[in-house]
Protein backbone atom coordinates (compact mmCIF):
# COMPACT_ATOMS: atom_id res chain seq x y z
CA UNK A 1 0.00 0.00 0.00
CA UNK A 2 1.36 3.55 -1.00
CA UNK A 3 3.00 5.69 1.94
CA UNK A 4 -0.44 8.29 1.83
CA UNK A 5 -2.44 5.77 3.38
CA UNK A 6 0.16 4.99 6.15
CA UNK A 7 0.63 8.95 6.62
CA UNK A 8 -2.88 9.85 6.79
CA UNK A 9 -4.05 6.90 9.33
CA UNK A 10 -0.90 6.71 11.73
CA UNK A 11 1.38 9.31 11.77
CA UNK A 12 -1.25 12.26 10.67
CA UNK A 13 -0.73 14.85 8.24
CA UNK A 14 2.52 15.71 6.71
CA UNK A 15 3.97 17.01 3.60
CA UNK A 16 4.34 14.43 1.09
CA UNK A 17 3.49 10.95 0.50
CA UNK A 18 3.75 7.93 3.03
CA UNK A 19 3.38 4.41 3.03
CA UNK A 20 2.26 1.38 4.76
CA UNK A 21 4.42 -1.93 5.26
CA UNK A 22 5.48 -4.87 7.55
CA UNK A 23 9.56 -6.28 7.65
CA UNK A 24 11.37 -9.55 5.76
CA UNK A 25 14.52 -9.97 8.56
CA UNK A 26 17.03 -11.80 7.02
CA UNK A 27 17.09 -15.18 8.23
CA UNK A 28 14.02 -14.08 10.55
CA UNK A 29 10.18 -14.34 10.65
CA UNK A 30 8.06 -12.08 7.88
CA UNK A 31 5.61 -9.29 8.74
CA UNK A 32 5.68 -6.39 11.02
CA UNK A 33 8.70 -5.87 13.88
CA UNK A 34 8.03 -8.04 16.98
CA UNK A 35 7.28 -5.54 20.38
CA UNK A 36 10.75 -6.37 21.32
CA UNK A 37 12.00 -4.36 17.95
CA UNK A 38 9.82 -1.88 18.26
CA UNK A 39 11.12 -1.26 21.32
CA UNK A 40 14.52 -1.26 20.51
CA UNK A 41 13.82 1.33 17.71
CA UNK A 42 12.08 3.70 19.94
CA UNK A 43 15.23 3.68 22.36
CA UNK A 44 17.21 4.03 19.35
CA UNK A 45 15.88 6.88 18.56
CA UNK A 46 15.75 8.88 22.31
CA UNK A 47 19.78 8.55 21.57
CA UNK A 48 21.42 11.66 19.62
CA UNK A 49 23.73 10.47 16.76
CA UNK A 50 25.73 13.59 17.58
CA UNK A 51 26.99 11.13 20.32
CA UNK A 52 29.50 9.61 18.00
CA UNK A 53 32.99 11.10 18.86
CA UNK A 54 34.65 10.48 15.63
CA UNK A 55 35.33 14.03 13.97
CA UNK A 56 34.65 13.35 10.83
CA UNK A 57 35.32 16.78 9.43
CA UNK A 58 39.04 15.95 9.85
CA UNK A 59 39.06 12.31 8.14
CA UNK A 60 38.48 11.12 4.22
CA UNK A 61 35.94 9.91 3.31
CA UNK A 62 34.41 7.62 0.81
CA UNK A 63 30.86 6.76 -0.65
CA UNK A 64 28.90 4.30 -1.45
CA UNK A 65 25.16 3.64 -2.60
CA UNK A 66 22.84 1.41 -1.06
CA UNK A 67 19.40 -0.01 -1.92
CA UNK A 68 17.49 -2.20 0.66
CA UNK A 69 14.00 -1.42 0.58
CA UNK A 70 12.21 1.89 2.27
CA UNK A 71 15.20 4.40 2.49
CA UNK A 72 13.59 5.66 6.00
CA UNK A 73 14.66 2.27 7.98
CA UNK A 74 18.24 2.51 5.78
CA UNK A 75 19.01 6.00 6.67
CA UNK A 76 18.44 5.61 10.04
CA UNK A 77 20.24 2.29 10.56
CA UNK A 78 23.32 3.39 8.51
CA UNK A 79 24.32 6.86 10.24
CA UNK A 80 24.17 5.02 13.83
CA UNK A 81 26.53 2.82 12.45
CA UNK A 82 30.39 4.04 13.83
CA UNK A 83 32.60 5.02 10.98
CA UNK A 84 29.87 6.52 8.83
CA UNK A 85 29.42 10.18 8.79
CA UNK A 86 26.48 10.69 6.92
CA UNK A 87 23.59 9.01 5.24
CA UNK A 88 21.36 10.69 2.72
CA UNK A 89 18.33 9.18 0.65
CA UNK A 90 17.69 9.59 -2.61
CA UNK A 91 16.69 7.97 -6.01
CA UNK A 92 19.43 6.29 -7.54
CA UNK A 93 19.82 4.09 -11.28
CA UNK A 94 16.75 5.02 -13.22
CA UNK A 95 15.79 5.95 -16.73
CA UNK A 96 15.42 9.79 -16.14
CA UNK A 97 17.05 13.02 -14.26
CA UNK A 98 16.34 14.59 -11.18
CA UNK A 99 13.26 12.43 -10.25
CA UNK A 100 10.67 13.03 -7.75
CA UNK A 101 8.98 10.77 -5.48
CA UNK A 102 6.14 10.83 -7.36
CA UNK A 103 8.25 9.71 -10.56
CA UNK A 104 8.62 6.10 -8.67
CA UNK A 105 5.90 5.90 -7.47
CA UNK A 106 3.43 6.36 -10.64
CA UNK A 107 6.05 7.60 -13.47
CA UNK A 108 7.71 3.64 -13.60
CA UNK A 109 10.88 6.01 -13.51
CA UNK A 110 12.94 2.84 -12.76
CA UNK A 111 14.80 4.60 -9.91
CA UNK A 112 16.07 2.52 -6.57
CA UNK A 113 15.00 4.10 -2.95
CA UNK A 114 18.52 4.38 -2.65
CA UNK A 115 21.22 6.15 0.50
CA UNK A 116 24.18 7.53 0.18
CA UNK A 117 26.81 6.60 2.87
CA UNK A 118 29.91 8.07 3.32
CA UNK A 119 32.36 6.69 5.66
CA UNK A 120 35.51 6.90 7.30
CA UNK A 121 37.78 3.66 6.01
CA UNK A 122 40.01 4.64 8.26
CA UNK A 123 37.29 3.32 11.06
CA UNK A 124 35.09 1.17 8.61
CA UNK A 125 36.48 -0.56 5.75
CA UNK A 126 33.75 -1.09 2.54
CA UNK A 127 33.54 -4.86 3.65
CA UNK A 128 32.32 -3.77 7.41
CA UNK A 129 29.79 -1.38 5.44
CA UNK A 130 28.69 -4.11 3.81
CA UNK A 131 28.33 -6.69 6.42
CA UNK A 132 25.82 -4.20 8.32
CA UNK A 133 23.93 -3.82 5.11
CA UNK A 134 23.27 -7.63 4.50
CA UNK A 135 22.51 -7.91 7.96
CA UNK A 136 19.04 -5.94 7.56
CA UNK A 137 17.81 -7.26 3.76
CA UNK A 138 16.37 -10.39 2.25
CA UNK A 139 19.84 -10.57 -0.53
CA UNK A 140 17.34 -13.11 -2.52
CA UNK A 141 14.41 -11.08 -2.59
CA UNK A 142 13.45 -9.55 -6.15
CA UNK A 143 11.80 -6.32 -6.31
CA UNK A 144 10.81 -6.59 -2.27
CA UNK A 145 11.78 -6.01 1.08
CA UNK A 146 9.02 -6.97 3.42
CA UNK A 147 6.11 -5.99 2.44
CA UNK A 148 7.16 -3.05 0.19
CA UNK A 149 6.78 -4.18 -3.59
CA UNK A 150 7.99 -2.80 -7.08
CA UNK A 151 11.09 -2.11 -8.77
CA UNK A 152 11.95 1.35 -6.51
CA UNK A 153 12.67 -1.63 -3.19
CA UNK A 154 14.96 -3.41 -5.21
CA UNK A 155 18.43 -4.11 -3.58
CA UNK A 156 21.70 -2.82 -5.37
CA UNK A 157 24.87 -1.80 -4.39
CA UNK A 158 26.04 1.40 -6.70
CA UNK A 159 29.50 2.68 -7.02
CA UNK A 160 31.41 5.57 -7.83
CA UNK A 161 35.25 3.94 -7.87
CA UNK A 162 36.50 0.93 -9.95
CA UNK A 163 37.99 -0.02 -7.32
CA UNK A 164 35.20 -0.87 -5.10
CA UNK A 165 33.84 -3.16 -7.64
CA UNK A 166 36.01 -6.19 -6.86
CA UNK A 167 35.71 -5.64 -2.92
CA UNK A 168 31.77 -5.70 -3.78
CA UNK A 169 32.22 -8.57 -6.11
CA UNK A 170 34.14 -10.82 -4.14
CA UNK A 171 31.67 -9.75 -1.25
CA UNK A 172 28.51 -11.23 -2.76
CA UNK A 173 30.21 -14.52 -4.08
CA UNK A 174 31.06 -15.43 -0.67
CA UNK A 175 27.90 -14.20 0.57
CA UNK A 176 26.12 -17.12 -2.68
CA UNK A 177 27.50 -19.47 -0.91
CA UNK A 178 24.90 -19.22 2.36
CA UNK A 179 22.17 -19.36 0.00
CA UNK A 180 20.38 -21.87 -2.63
CA UNK A 181 18.82 -19.32 -4.85
CA UNK A 182 20.79 -16.58 -6.74
CA UNK A 183 21.34 -13.38 -4.88
CA UNK A 184 19.34 -10.39 -6.43
CA UNK A 185 21.87 -7.60 -4.79
CA UNK A 186 22.64 -5.54 -8.11
CA UNK A 187 26.41 -4.12 -7.93
CA UNK A 188 26.62 -1.58 -10.47
CA UNK A 189 28.72 1.87 -11.45
CA UNK A 190 26.27 4.51 -10.40
CA UNK A 191 24.65 6.10 -13.00
CA UNK A 192 23.26 9.01 -11.17
CA UNK A 193 22.00 9.90 -7.76
CA UNK A 194 19.37 12.67 -6.76
CA UNK A 195 18.62 13.17 -3.28
CA UNK A 196 14.96 13.01 -2.05
CA UNK A 197 12.77 15.98 -1.08
CA UNK A 198 13.55 17.10 2.69
CA UNK A 199 10.75 15.47 4.08
CA UNK A 200 12.11 12.30 3.90
CA UNK A 201 15.18 13.41 5.20
CA UNK A 202 15.70 11.70 8.64
CA UNK A 203 12.37 11.30 8.15
CA UNK A 204 12.88 8.59 11.77
CA UNK A 205 14.21 11.07 13.29
CA UNK A 206 11.46 13.56 12.80
CA UNK A 207 8.79 10.91 13.09
CA UNK A 208 9.92 8.44 15.83
CA UNK A 209 6.76 6.25 15.14
CA UNK A 210 7.00 6.49 11.68
CA UNK A 211 7.07 3.37 9.40
CA UNK A 212 10.02 1.42 9.61
CA UNK A 213 10.84 -2.15 8.36
CA UNK A 214 14.15 -3.05 10.09
CA UNK A 215 15.52 -3.35 13.68
CA UNK A 216 17.60 -0.41 13.87
CA UNK A 217 19.14 -1.62 17.14
CA UNK A 218 21.18 -4.08 15.02
CA UNK A 219 23.29 -0.90 13.86
CA UNK A 220 24.67 -0.72 17.61
CA UNK A 221 25.97 -4.69 17.65
CA UNK A 222 29.15 -5.21 16.67
CA UNK A 223 30.33 -6.78 13.13
CA UNK A 224 32.23 -9.92 13.35
CA UNK A 225 33.60 -10.68 10.09
CA UNK A 226 33.69 -14.58 9.64
CA UNK A 227 37.03 -14.34 6.87
CA UNK A 228 38.94 -13.35 9.70
CA UNK A 229 38.62 -16.62 11.27
CA UNK A 230 38.70 -19.67 8.89
CA UNK A 231 38.10 -23.41 9.84
CA UNK A 232 41.11 -25.21 11.18
CA UNK A 233 41.98 -28.60 10.00
CA UNK A 234 40.93 -31.51 12.11
CA UNK A 235 45.22 -32.25 11.71
CA UNK A 236 45.91 -29.07 13.40
CA UNK A 237 43.26 -29.48 16.11
CA UNK A 238 44.40 -32.66 17.74
CA UNK A 239 47.94 -31.11 17.91
CA UNK A 240 46.80 -28.13 19.34
CA UNK A 241 44.21 -28.94 21.38
CA UNK A 242 44.18 -30.82 24.69
CA UNK A 243 41.74 -34.02 24.96
CA UNK A 244 39.11 -32.28 26.78
CA UNK A 245 39.42 -29.36 24.38
CA UNK A 246 39.15 -31.79 21.05
CA UNK A 247 36.38 -34.17 22.49
CA UNK A 248 34.12 -31.36 23.38
CA UNK A 249 34.21 -29.68 20.40
CA UNK A 250 35.19 -31.83 17.83
CA UNK A 251 32.89 -35.02 19.34
CA UNK A 252 30.22 -33.52 20.90
CA UNK A 253 31.39 -34.30 24.74
CA UNK A 254 30.74 -32.42 27.80
CA UNK A 255 32.94 -31.53 30.14
CA UNK A 256 32.37 -31.84 34.11
CA UNK A 257 30.08 -28.99 36.07
CA UNK A 258 31.49 -26.72 38.59
CA UNK A 259 35.10 -27.82 37.62
CA UNK A 260 35.96 -26.46 34.25
CA UNK A 261 37.63 -23.20 33.71
CA UNK A 262 35.04 -20.40 32.83
CA UNK A 263 32.04 -21.52 34.86
CA UNK A 264 32.39 -18.99 37.55
CA UNK A 265 34.63 -16.50 36.04
CA UNK A 266 33.62 -12.69 36.39
CA UNK A 267 36.47 -10.92 34.42
CA UNK A 268 35.98 -8.46 31.99
CA UNK A 269 36.59 -9.56 28.34
CA UNK A 270 35.35 -11.63 25.71
CA UNK A 271 35.13 -15.18 24.94
CA UNK A 272 36.50 -16.57 21.58
CA UNK A 273 36.08 -19.89 19.56
CA UNK A 274 38.75 -22.25 20.67
CA UNK A 275 39.15 -23.49 17.61
CA UNK A 276 39.02 -20.57 15.36
CA UNK A 277 39.14 -17.44 17.60
CA UNK A 278 36.29 -16.09 15.85
CA UNK A 279 34.68 -13.86 19.08
CA UNK A 280 31.52 -15.52 20.74
CA UNK A 281 30.43 -14.11 23.86
CA UNK A 282 30.80 -11.21 25.71
CA UNK A 283 31.56 -10.93 29.97
CA UNK A 284 28.93 -8.36 29.79
CA UNK A 285 25.85 -10.91 29.08
CA UNK A 286 27.73 -14.03 31.54
CA UNK A 287 25.61 -14.98 34.52
CA UNK A 288 25.50 -17.07 37.43
CA UNK A 289 23.02 -19.97 36.30
CA UNK A 290 23.96 -22.47 39.08
CA UNK A 291 23.90 -25.19 36.21
CA UNK A 292 28.19 -25.63 36.97
CA UNK A 293 29.01 -24.46 33.35
CA UNK A 294 29.58 -20.21 31.31
CA UNK A 295 25.90 -19.18 30.93
CA UNK A 296 25.26 -16.39 28.47
CA UNK A 297 22.31 -14.47 27.60
CA UNK A 298 23.26 -13.62 23.90
CA UNK A 299 26.17 -13.97 21.59
CA UNK A 300 28.22 -10.95 21.04
CA UNK A 301 26.68 -11.11 17.85
CA UNK A 302 23.94 -12.88 16.65
CA UNK A 303 25.37 -14.39 13.70
CA UNK A 304 28.30 -16.21 14.90
CA UNK A 305 26.78 -19.04 16.05
CA UNK A 306 24.45 -21.49 14.50
CA UNK A 307 22.32 -23.55 16.13
CA UNK A 308 20.60 -27.25 15.55
CA UNK A 309 18.33 -30.25 16.55
CA UNK A 310 19.83 -32.64 19.22
CA UNK A 311 17.77 -35.76 20.21
CA UNK A 312 20.52 -37.55 22.12
CA UNK A 313 20.45 -38.86 25.48
CA UNK A 314 16.85 -39.43 25.21
CA UNK A 315 16.25 -35.23 25.32
CA UNK A 316 15.12 -32.49 22.93
CA UNK A 317 17.61 -29.87 22.90
CA UNK A 318 18.72 -27.09 20.57
CA UNK A 319 22.60 -27.61 20.39
CA UNK A 320 24.83 -24.32 19.72
CA UNK A 321 27.84 -24.46 17.56
CA UNK A 322 30.44 -22.27 16.61
CA UNK A 323 29.90 -20.40 13.22
CA UNK A 324 32.87 -20.94 10.92
CA UNK A 325 34.56 -23.40 13.06
CA UNK A 326 31.55 -25.65 13.51
CA UNK A 327 32.89 -26.28 17.00
CA UNK A 328 30.57 -27.80 19.81
CA UNK A 329 29.89 -25.28 22.26
CA UNK A 330 27.01 -26.57 24.22
CA UNK A 331 23.19 -25.90 24.52
CA UNK A 332 20.56 -22.91 24.75
CA UNK A 333 17.34 -23.30 27.03
CA UNK A 334 14.40 -20.45 27.52
CA UNK A 335 15.19 -20.52 31.26
CA UNK A 336 17.15 -17.82 31.43
CA UNK A 337 16.81 -14.20 33.21
CA UNK A 338 13.43 -12.81 31.26
CA UNK A 339 15.11 -9.06 31.67
CA UNK A 340 17.52 -9.89 29.24
CA UNK A 341 15.39 -11.99 26.79
CA UNK A 342 14.94 -15.37 28.77
CA UNK A 343 17.72 -17.50 26.74
CA UNK A 344 20.47 -19.52 28.78
CA UNK A 345 23.43 -20.35 26.14
CA UNK A 346 24.79 -23.04 28.22
CA UNK A 347 28.19 -23.50 26.89
CA UNK A 348 31.28 -25.57 27.57
CA UNK A 349 34.67 -23.92 28.86
CA UNK A 350 36.97 -26.30 26.76
CA UNK A 351 35.10 -24.62 23.56
CA UNK A 352 36.20 -21.53 24.65
CA UNK A 353 39.13 -19.19 25.11
CA UNK A 354 39.05 -15.74 27.23
CA UNK A 355 40.65 -12.93 26.08
CA UNK A 356 40.76 -10.22 28.91
CA UNK A 357 39.76 -6.48 28.58
CA UNK A 358 43.64 -5.38 28.43
CA UNK A 359 45.07 -8.35 25.96
CA UNK A 360 41.90 -7.55 23.20
CA UNK A 361 44.35 -4.95 21.14
CA UNK A 362 46.86 -6.99 21.66
CA UNK A 363 45.39 -10.07 19.95
CA UNK A 364 43.45 -8.32 17.46
CA UNK A 365 40.20 -7.51 18.64
CA UNK A 366 40.65 -3.61 19.33
CA UNK A 367 37.51 -3.36 17.50
CA UNK A 368 35.35 -4.65 19.94
CA UNK A 369 36.95 -2.54 22.94
CA UNK A 370 34.69 -0.20 22.69
CA UNK A 371 31.39 -2.78 22.71
CA UNK A 372 33.09 -4.61 25.68
CA UNK A 373 33.28 -0.94 27.51
CA UNK A 374 29.88 0.35 26.52
CA UNK A 375 28.30 -2.77 27.65
CA UNK A 376 30.14 -3.01 31.21
CA UNK A 377 28.01 -2.33 33.66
Amino acid sequence: MKRIIFTLIVVGIIIGLGYLGGSTMYGEKKGKLSETEMKNNQEVFKQEISEKKNDYAKMELKKIYLAGGCFWGVEAYMERIDGIADAVSGYANGNTENPKYEDLVYGNSGHAETVEVSYAPDIITLREVLLYYFRIIDPISINQQGNDKGIQYRTGIYYENEEDKAIIESFLKEEQKKYKDKIAVEALPLQQFTKAEEYHQDYLQKNPNGYCHIDLHRATEPVVDSAKYPKISDEKLKKDLTDIQYRVTQLNDTERPFTNEYWDSEEVGIYVDITTGEPLFASADKFQSGCGWPSFSKPIEKDVVAYQKDESHGMDRTEVRSRTGNAHLGHVFEDGPKETGGLRYCINSASLRFIPLNKMEEEGYGYLINFVKKEKK
